[in-house]
């Protein structure tokens, strides 16, 4: 067997990257794309490797020198019009070598786990394209499968329907050629389409053809959940970087992502604290039907945001800011503070990251699950000089949380005081009393005008990609300083969109928070059989678990990413749980929590 790198390609959408370098010698964590497959095609048992080189092709031959003398045999073939063809052309150069032998196809752009070449050289069809299920994120050939992997048709560009997106899989551009197939099918039909339609064109044009003749000789071997990328742009490369590092460095880049974790295809992410019982199928197809025109034309200014958002939680529009996601509306707020801010750590850190440190006034729960009581809080901050007080309730990330009487005594005091009171209720809705627990109520904003409330729409209502956050309180004067202070189109149409529509939904995400509460009862019965965690009471929509020893919480963390592609936050660096090996996961449906559950069931430690 043989293998046939394609490397003529210019690389164009990769910018900087390829300005003086063909594509395979870009970097990814240090290690040069050539490098790294050639290092795995010298695992094979290989006669020859033949490149194809075209851009900055005598500097990739250079490259290359005797670097692998001994380990693999390299030949190069050149292709001097590489700036006026595309890759038919260049395999068509090779086309005299692939007959000599069975051959491996792959693209010189290809970045992939070591074990996908051993699987394909040992599957026992000879002729394989190597697939993976088509994501959103993917570009390129696409073909569908029969129930015996045999590929039925390639898709051309112009046939790809979105709507049959299920059924697709991605090329991934590596392929296993017999001798045979290649001498007595593939060559002929790629000589007759190069005379026929010209040089500027894929090679795998001359594969959809003989699909077309009904011919079952070329398989699909899907990729399953072996790791790939492949790397056409800066994107694809930043993404590649992250999917292809040690676990721990994945881990911390995740991390600084927060979120679009999309691009990594079966991760699931438990950081990740939204509703997993709403939006509605229904809604969601509401939302695309109107995709056109919300698309083309502008959101309303905030006006009719605000109207729209008083008539989502049924208060008074002049009561009422909306945001782009709650951290708009937590910058802005925080940033009206004039003096000190008290805050209940461990606590959500977009709050205190918004104030310098000297201004702060921590009160850090002394009790085991981070509880406290009004009454704790008022002893506290009886003596203390704050002109704000933070509530998160329920809190992040311990879940604790105070029954709505109790926030509204705790509100009474902070008027006496000449306190605002902030409460971020994102997580009230996941509460066992979800029903009754909100303050978005006209009687009680206007019963207590030193109350602001935060709310994330994105977090109980599951829709972070809308960005939705609202603000309410009836200090008049507040609203119009947020309201003036972020931008005038602050929102976009689809969340303009969404609000506009939600009250016809209103019974629906009842049910939601319903099935959720129930759901999460189950799911903490669950994570109570895990022999080495301690989980936390909670009424919020995830757990904070204290990993035992003598298993941390960082390697819990980084094992969980690494076995099974599973995200959990890791609580080291949020002050007040610093060094006490705590854990958040979410709660998600019951399927994925179950994965997760046994997941955390394999791992092993020793006493």
């Amino acid at each position: 067997m043989q293998a046939i790198i394609l490397a003529a390609g210019m690389g164009k959408r990769l910018g900087e990257f390829t300005r003086n370098n063909t594509k395979c010698m870009v970097e990814v964590n240090g290690v040069r794309l050539i490098d790294r497959m050639l290092i795995q095609l010298s695992q094979l048992d290989l006669k020859r490797v033949v490149i194809v080189v075209g851009y900055k092709g005598q500097e990739l031959i250079d490259y290359i020198g005797n670097r692998y003398k001994g380990k693999v045999n390299i030949e190069f073939v050149t292709n001097p019009i590489y700036d006026k063809t595309n890759n038919i052309f260049s395999l068509s150069l090779a086309k005299d070598k692939m007959q000599e032998d069975d051959t491996l196809l792959l693209e010189s752009d290809l970045i992939f786990e070591d074990q996908v070449l051993q699987a394909i050289v040992d599957n026992p069809y000879p002729n394989l394209a190597l697939v993976a299920k088509y994501e959103t994120w993917m570009d390129g050939t696409v073909v569908r499968l029969d129930d015996d992997n045999n590929i039925v048709n390639f898709i051309p560009k112009k046939a790809f329907k979105y709507e049959e997106v299920a059924f697709y899989y991605k090329t991934v551009n590596i392929y296993k050629f017999s001798k045979a197939f290649s001498a007595n099918k593939y060559v002929p039909f790629l000589d007759a389409y190069c005379k026929a339609v010209g040089n500027n064109e894929y090679y795998e044009n001359v594969l959809r053809i003989i699909s077309f003749l009904n011919s079952h000789e070329l398989k699909a071997m899907p990729i399953g959940k072996k790791k790939w990328y492949e790397i056409d742009d800066v994107q694809d490369l930043n993404t590649a970087s992250s999917l292809f590092q040690d676990s721990r460095s994945r881990l911390r880049d995740y991390t600084h992502r927060f979120g679009g974790y999309w691009r990594f295809p079966g991760t699931l992410d438990y950081c990740l604290l939204v509703n997993p019982y709403f939006p509605p199928q229904r809604m969601i197809e509401e939302m695309k039907a109107n995709f056109e025109v919300l698309l083309r034309d502008y959101p309303s200014g905030m006006g009719i945001n605000s109207m729209l958002g008083g008539k989502y939680f049924n208060i008074r529009s002049k009561y009422v800011a909306v945001g782009n996601g709650a951290a708009e509306l937590i910058k802005s707020l925080v940033s009206s503070v004039t003096g000190r801010l008290g805050v209940i750590y461990p606590t959500f850190e977009e709050y205190p990251n918004r104030i310098d440190s000297d201004r702060i006034v921590p009160f850090v729960s002394d009790k085991e699950d981070f509880s406290y009581t009004i009454a704790d809080l008022q002893d506290y901050y009886s003596d203390k000089n704050i002109s704000a007080l933070l509530l998160i309730n329920p809190d992040n990330p311990s879940g604790h949380f105070i029954a709505t009487s109790d926030i509204l005594k705790m509100s009474g005091w902070c008027a006496g005081k000449g306190i605002r009171l902030i409460v971020d209720e994102s997580f009230v809705d996941f509460s066992d009393d979800y029903a009754t627990s909100s303050l978005l109520k006209d009687d009680i904003l206007e019963r207590h005008p030193e109350l602001v409330v935060i709310k994330s729409i994105s977090k109980s209502y599951g829709v972070p990609g809308l960005r939705l956050g609202l603000l309410a309180t009836s200090d008049e004067e507040t609203v119009k300083f947020i309201r003036h202070d972020v931008a005038i189109w602050n929102i976009n149409s689809f969340a303009e969109f969404y609000m506009q529509i939600f009250n016809k939904y209103d019974f629906l995400y009842k049910e939601a928070c319903a099935k959720f509460v129930a759901e999460r009862k189950r799911f903490k019965s669950e994570l109570n059989k895990v022999p080495y965690l301690k989980v936390l009471p909670s009424q919020a929509n995830f757990f904070l678990c204290q990993v035992q020893p003598p298993l941390t919480a960082s390697e819990l963390t980084i094992r969980l990413l690494e076995s099974e592609n599973i995200l959990i936050k890791d609580c080291e660096s949020k002050h007040g749980l610093e060094g006490k090996n705590f854990v958040r996961i979410a709660v998600h449906n019951t399927e994925e929590n179950d994965r997760l559950v046994a997941a955390l069931k394999q791992i092993k430690f020793n006493n």
